[in-house]
């Protein structure tokens, strides 16, 4: 990889990275399409990846009304791919859990992402773990 002489602008980089967000995006809606879901019943899958959720908490990680979550809860529900459980620390609060099923169905829509598995791939290990600590640098999680 050849090093560009100048420095990108601030400007230049946001672009760079709505252009990486758009082509991610495409490609994510595709594979959960070919997975007869759509995108935020996909992405719903991926946050409630990371831990059990509220739908609360889930509403507020899609950016989306908190009565929206309930109608792609519901289908998600109906093909057992995340279940409803009693939040341990609240009795009052329902917490949604990935199933088995929705980790398989998850873990088929990233394989399925050919684009950016493509372009991940052109990537030597140490220009992935450098792209990963200048992500983390920037959108600290």
């Amino acid at each position: 990889m050849q090093a560009n002489l100048t420095t990108p602008t601030k400007w230049q980089l946001m672009e760079l990275l709505t252009h990486s967000l758009s082509e991610h995006y495409a490609d994510f809606s595709a594979a959960a399409g070919s997975a007869g879901l759509t995108a935020m019943q996909a992405k719903s899958l991926t946050v409630l990846r990371g831990a059990p959720t509220s739908m609360r908490s889930l509403a507020a990680a899609l950016t989306c009304d908190a009565s929206n979550v309930t109608g792609i809860i519901d289908r998600l529900e109906k093909r057992d791919l995340v279940r409803r459980a009693v939040s341990p620390t609240d009795r009052r609060v329902k917490n949604l859990v990935l199933t088995e099923d929705g980790e398989k169905a998850i873990d088929m829509i990233r394989e399925r992402m050919e684009h950016v598995q493509t372009g991940l791939d052109r990537l030597s290990e140490e220009e992935r773990t450098e792209l990963f600590r200048l992500l983390t640098a920037v959108f600290p999680q």
